[in-house]
């Protein structure tokens, strides 16, 4: 087999991006990310997917078994001839991903692919892409991912109000409410340099849902239904953001608890 034609990794292609490889590796990805569309789209993916994961999946990593993951991640080699001292994001990565596996090996159930992105959506399509990327981080969420009790409505409001300030938005704990679901907590997140709210909560039925919210300009859009990582995503949006409900739901019961809520969330 022709070695220049063996499709990069996700690892080998973090390893490109963070100038990890020998010089003979990096020039074999950067040969193939001309050639082919798919690794260069795949690349240009895993470097501008800037959610912040560690932080998220902390309750998660804690519970990974530590003599574990030391052992895999000294069995990872590392490149004689890779840059001295220019590391750190490269072994952060690696910290968490060997964590991630690790965390499988103990039982708790992970979407084994963390940056993986789906092959049936247009890498050009920018709303359709940024659901992608939720979708691959709430894939990760599991009800202990989201346990403890329900915050205050001070709290809630508290947090609904840094999403306002950089998103241009208006939300209030009422606004967003789910029936009969939970509220857990309400995050800024990231993506392609654009802030990213997450509102995550728990549903008793069927687990972790969450209600994404982006700035688009993409135009209106009614609600419209979708499948990702084995979630129901209800998708919708209005003259200057792109919002997604996606949870394990049922998809009737996804579209509903989408209408209650569609029409109270406005900028």
């Amino acid at each position: 087999m022709n070695t220049k034609q063996i499709i990069p990794s996700d690892e080998d292609l973090t390893a490109f991006i963070d100038g990890e490889l020998t010089a003979e590796e990096a020039a074999r990805i950067e040969s193939l990310v001309n050639e082919d569309e798919s690794v260069a789209e795949r690349l240009e993916f895993l470097a501008r997917a800037s959610l912040p994961f560690e932080p998220a999946f902390a309750p998660l990593l804690s519970q990974a078994p530590r003599e574990k993951l030391q052992t895999m991640l000294a069995a990872i080699p590392v490149p004689e001839s890779a840059k001295p001292g220019a590391t750190p994001v490269f072994a952060s990565r690696r910290r968490f991903l060997g964590a991630l596996a690790a965390s499988l090996v103990a039982g708790v159930a992970i979407d084994r692919a963390v940056l993986s992105i789906g092959r049936g959506f247009s890498a050009k399509d920018e709303n359709s892409e940024w659901r992608a990327v939720v979708a691959d981080y709430i894939s990760l969420y599991t009800p202990e991912t989201l346990a403890g009790p329900v915050p205050e409505r001070d709290v809630q409001a508290a947090q609904l109000a840094g999403l306002d300030e950089k998103l241009g938005l208006s939300l209030s704990p009422e606004s967003v409410s789910l029936p009969g679901i939970d509220f857990k907590r309400a995050l800024l997140l990231q993506y392609d340099g654009k802030p990213l709210a997450q509102i995550a909560y728990l549903d008793p039925e069927s687990g972790p849902m969450a209600l994404c919210i982006v700035r688009s300009d993409a135009g209106r859009k009614a609600p419209d239904l979708e499948s990702r990582k084995g979630m129901n995503v209800v998708y919708w949006s209005n003259g200057t953001h792109a919002f997604m409900l996606i949870g394990h739901a049922e998809a009737d019961r996804m579209t509903a608890i989408a209408d209650e809520v569609w029409g109270r969330v406005a900028a």
